[in-house]
């Protein structure tokens, strides 16, 4: 049986839930993916927003190699020295004052729905408990996250929804305003939706959602799974705002390809949660702690941040040019720093063949909502690969122009 024949029978037994590319990526090197042929691709999308270091960084890979000789899992019946280092380092470098680690976005967002509701709960008003959103957003895929979001996408055939959600336009605070009632806890949204097409909220937007929420008792809670970290050239996606939630959930950058998730919030947001509330089991292990750590090492150097804030102008007036010279492919981009939605001419062209031309001239990227784009390399990618992905993006839209 060839190495083909034996990938594709050892995959069938997965669960036919991703509409894949053909390629199996094997190894990487910096911000390059080598496929089973050793065809090298640059990597622009980081496994959606992941390896914010690019793969096998060599710090992360000697940090989680003597990780592994020592402590794997204990669990948190115990205390866990790394997990208190990071906590005190993401809690230094934000808002918040108190930190619980999870293993995905998902079990962070989940976290926070409930930190909400218990918030109020113990503040003596269990009537609290609805939580507003906004209309393409994306939080997950538990039941609680779809049915938040209620995006008719992921929500069909698992209903019904999980009540304690009201959904109102993105960017139209009259709207959100008026869906506020007796029994609202909180405001939840992106500062930057990712799945939902790369939709930066305005600034005066999340201004007026944080004063809307101090006006009638409510938490200001984000999801920062996508946009944090780094990614938008500040550690986190609403520091551009000048405003402070009562918590946040985030995941993907902040184990640098390692699983690893939490939410944060202020004291006063957190008085809710007490010993035996919410739990996790492998949430904080030593493994995990070790990789986040490492990562903050690298992103917490001087001037890494405006190195991604340098490299992402470059990259946004390449944009700019791309956009000019290919109006039957492109009509724009949007986004924030190194989280980017490239729109595709709908009037022409489906994002997933422009997506698929891009990967025949060596380029990853990935596909979000209204017919986007999404770039998201590395946060370690210098101008040449910039210049690099250019060339591969001009290629391709001169060959599907004809």
């Amino acid at each position: 049986m060839s190495s083909q024949e034996t990938l594709a029978h050892e995959t069938s037994a997965v669960m036919n839930t991703y509409a894949r590319f053909p390629e199996a990526m094997v190894r990487g090197e910096g911000v390059y993916l080598f496929d089973e042929k050793e065809r090298r691709f640059l990597d622009f999308y980081a496994g959606i927003a992941v390896n914010g270091l690019g793969h096998c960084h060599p710090h992360l890979v000697k940090t989680l190699q003597d990780q592994a000789t020592k402590l794997w899992h204990v669990s948190n019946l115990y205390h866990i020295p790394e997990q208190e280092r990071l906590a005190k380092r993401l809690t230094a470098n934000s808002f918040a004052d108190r930190v619980f680690f999870t293993n995905s976005g998902v079990e962070a967002m989940e976290g926070m729905i409930k930190l909400a509701r218990r918030y109020h709960y113990v503040d003596g008003n269990p009537n609290k408990w609805r939580i507003i959103t906004v209309q393409g957003a994306f939080h997950g895929r538990s039941l609680a996250t779809i049915s938040a979001a209620a995006n008719p996408k992921y929500v069909e055939g698992f209903g019904p929804a999980v009540d304690g959600f009201d959904n109102v336009p993105f960017g139209n605070l009259n709207e959100l305003r008026s869906a506020i009632t007796e029994e609202t806890a909180a405001i939840l949204i992106e500062p930057i939706q990712g799945e939902g097409g790369i939709r930066p909220a305005n600034m005066e937007y999340l201004k007026g959602l944080r004063e809307a929420a101090d006006e009638f008792g409510l938490l200001l809670i984000f999801d920062e799974i996508q946009c944090g970290n780094s990614r938008t050239g500040k550690m986190w996606g609403h520091e551009w705002a000048d405003i402070k939630p009562d918590a946040i959930a985030t995941a993907k950058g902040l184990g640098g390809g390692f699983p690893v998730g939490c939410f944060m919030a202020t004291e006063e947001a957190a008085k809710g949660l007490v010993p035996g509330v919410h739990g996790t089991t492998y949430g904080g292990n030593p493994l995990a702690m070790a990789a986040a750590n490492a990562v903050l090492d690298v992103t917490e150097k001087d001037g890494f941040l405006d190195h991604v804030q340098e490299v992402a102008s470059y990259l946004q007036n390449k944009l700019d040019q791309l956009v000019s010279d290919h109006p039957s492919i492109f009509t724009s981009w949007r986004g924030a720093g190194l989280m980017i939605g490239l729109q595709a001419n709908a009037e022409n062209i489906e994002a997933i063949k422009v997506i698929s031309a891009f990967k025949d001239e060596g380029l990853l990227t990935v596909g979000a909502a209204d017919n986007i784009i999404r770039l998201l390399p590395p946060l370690i990618i210098e101008k040449e690969h910039i210049d690099e992905a250019y060339a591969a993006m001009d290629a391709a839209a001169k060959k599907l122009e004809g």
